[in-house]
């Protein structure tokens, strides 16, 4: 397997090739715990890399949200192009948990839509980790929560080699213990089909299909082929094919675990009733033995996570399996934006905790389902091997526990941080309206930050109506559309954006010059000296970066900021002085922020279709790769449409793969 090494035309420069050999020396040096404490726009993520490539360590790197770890995926990716990238996030696009209401009598039945593509990437991570050490895992917080044991994984792998003595109703009956499907028409991700002698099949987290070819019971031959086509890509001499999903169970502990949940029902059944709670004692046998039957006849049933416990044969009230425990022991933990994720991580358990015992204590769950939960704190923190904490403001536990901080303030561009600026709330918005105009003037674009969602709203009606491009950035809007208005942002299409809470960390927007605090006296979360450091620094990409607090006196918090920022100001000038550098601002492409990782990382995509059932699709704005994959898709629907005899549908489909195709050979991608 080939090393971590990265791929970049640049080399380490300013503070980085310090803050480099520092992590890196820290982590052979066997610290439990560093801090890597970098400025907005000083190459964090590159520097990240680099002590990966160093360490040549299996590395887990958590993102506090959907849209930072798509970024940080995004980045990864080009990064480390021939090694194991993944993406291990929520597998969600719609998700509403299981709940009851004791106060209305109001049942809520766990209702959820699974991402097929993210499902297909959360294998990918858990497979790689099993089958190879140059792996680099961008993932959310869900990797905290339970998952399938990687014992019982690992053990249900199928192993075929060419010259192998195999049975062919044994690789059957092998395929579908592990969750494939068998489907001899449609040959789709963790499916396979019989065509005599011939077996293909396509891994639950690969894109690609095997064929594999039988000469009475021995393999003959492995190719890995196009599931679509059929078009043969490349020969192997042997193949794993790791599980469809990470619950796996075999029979036997299947059965021995299914007498367990029977004898916990039982005892639940007579601690109702000898409690007169006849309902509770008739809902938790009714709805157990449906499971159990379920269980019996097909291996799996609704809302089988909440046995997981007896499932994978644990003790009461121990530590669930999680992805965590599918790296080897000598793995590396980076944490970015350590102040918003660390807290994050710490308060999972609590919330998960609360709505469940409701269900349970109202028979409509069995004690054990407490135990398919996210990791306490504890858990978690007896997990790690080795952590880097990754944050342009720290918070207290990075410092309480971190054995040496490596700082990173120098950018590789020169830029300084934004000269910040204290003005009177005594006509803020008139004078705000003359900056935006003055920025508005050079092409630059501006960031707003008010306190409450109202101010928010009346702020850019208010522009909107003086004609000036704004838009409203709000935690009502889809993750995905959040997206696409800062893509629109740094396009042009909109100059202003206003936000109260979403204009903070891990926002690459260069064409910003200009952030505006309103109310910035106000003290609290929002305007606490580390959201305050945050939100300054969304200017720091650009050469006149300048933030403004209106403000009618100066918070201790509002100090703690100006000072920081000063400071970091101050070593910035005088390194550019002392090594002749000239800022220059950055020159970064206008793409989606998370490549195709913004399609699959948050909704599946929705395509508007004209009269005719054509999608619409804006194919010119998407990324080579992402282009190719599009053909594939169109290709494939037009297919299965003719198959269907749908064929108004077919030929319109076949109109705009035209279409892509032309538009493929215009940007020179070979197919």
């Amino acid at each position: 397997m080939p090393p971590l090494k990265v791929v970049s035309e640049y080399q380490p420069t300013g503070d980085q090739p310090q803050a480099i050999a520092k992590l890196a020396d820290g982590i052979r040096d066997g610290m439990r715990h560093q801090v890597l404490l970098g400025v907005t726009g000083s190459g964090k993520t590159y520097t990240m890399a680099k002590v990966i490539e160093e360490v040549q360590k299996p590395t887990l790197v958590i993102a506090h949200n959907k849209t930072l770890a798509a970024q940080l995926y995004s980045e990864f990716r080009e990064f480390f192009p021939n090694n194991a990238v993944e993406y291990f996030v929520s597998y969600y696009d719609y998700y509403q948990p299981e709940a009851y209401i004791p106060r209305t009598d109001t049942y809520i039945e766990k209702d959820s839509q699974i991402n097929e593509e993210i499902d297909r990437l959360r294998l990918a991570s858990t497979s790689s980790l099993l089958s190879r050490r140059d792996v680099v895992i961008v993932a959310s917080v869900s990797c905290i929560y339970g998952l399938g044991s990687p014992q019982a994984y690992g053990q249900a792998v199928l192993h075929l080699r060419v010259g192998d003595l195999v049975r062919r109703n044994t690789v059957l009956r092998h395929l579908v213990e592990i969750y494939y499907e068998r489907n001899d028409d449609v040959l789709q991700r963790g499916r396979f089909r019989v065509r005599g002698d011939v077996l293909e099949i396509q891994p639950a987290e690969r894109e690609f299909a095997y064929r594999i070819s039988l000469w009475g019971d021995e393999i003959e031959r492995i190719t890995e082929i196009d599931p679509l086509t059929g078009e043969v890509i490349a020969d192997h001499q042997q193949i794993d094919i790791y599980p469809a999903k990470h619950f796996v169970t075999p029979r036997a502990m299947l059965e021995e675990a299914m007498e367990d949940i029977r004898q916990e029902m039982e005892e639940q059944v007579a601690l109702f009733e000898s409690q007169g709670k006849l309902l509770e004692a008739q809902r938790i046998k009714q709805r157990t033995n449906y499971d159990l039957e379920m269980l019996r006849e097909v291996g799996t049933c609704a809302g089988i996570e909440n046995y997981s416990r007896p499932l994978a044969r644990r003790p009461p009230g121990s530590t669930p399996w999680t992805l965590l425990d599918y790296f080897p022991a000598d793995w590396l933990l980076i944490i970015d934006e350590s102040h918003m994720t660390v807290p994050q991580i710490r308060g999972m358990y609590n919330g998960d905790r609360s709505r469940k015992e409701v269900l349970v204590d109202y028979g409509f769950r069995l004690p054990s389902a407490l135990d398919n939960r996210p990791l306490r704190f504890e858990e978690f923190e007896q997990h790690v091997n080795q952590a880097i904490y990754v944050s342009a403001t720290p918070g207290p536990y990075e410092y309480e526990h971190g054995e040496q901080v490596a700082e990173q303030v120098i950018r590789p561009t020169g830029l300084v941080d934004p000269r910040v600026e204290v003005r009177p709330t005594e006509g803020q918005i008139d004078d705000l309206l003359k900056e935006i105009k003055m920025r508005v003037a050079k092409g630059q674009r501006v960031l707003v930050t008010t306190l409450t969602k109202r101010m928010a709203e009346d702020l850019t009606e208010y522009l909107a109506e003086l004609n000036i491009k704004v838009q409203y950035l709000h935690s009502d809007i889809h993750t995905l559309e959040r997206v696409e208005i800062l893509r629109d942002l740094r396009m042009g299409v909109f100059d202003v954006v206003v936000g109260i809470n979403l204009l903070r960390e891990g926002l690459d927007l260069p064409e910003v010059s200009l952030v505006a605090v309103l109310d910035a006296d106000k003290e609290g979360f929002l305007r606490s000296g580390s959201a305050l450091i945050q939100t300054v620094g969304r200017a720091a990409r650009h050469v006149e970066g300048t933030a403004l607090l209106y403000a009618d006196k100066v918070t201790d918090a509002m100090k703690t900021a100006i000072d920081e920022t000063n400071r970091r100001r101050e070593i910035q000038l005088r390194y550019n002085l002392e090594n002749n550098i000239e800022p220059r601002g950055i020159v970064k492409s206008i793409r989606d922020l998370t490549d195709r990782v913004k399609m699959m990382a948050e909704a599946k995509q929705e395509y508007e279709t004209d009269g005719e059932g054509a999608p619409v699709l804006k194919a010119a704005d998407l990324p080579k790769d992402e282009l190719a994959r599009l053909i594939k898709q169109i290709e494939r629907e037009m297919k299965e449409a003719a198959r269907a005899l749908e064929f108004e549908k077919a030929a319109a489909l076949r109109d705009q793969l035209m279409e892509l195709r032309a538009l493929q050979v215009v940007e020179g991608i070979a197919r």
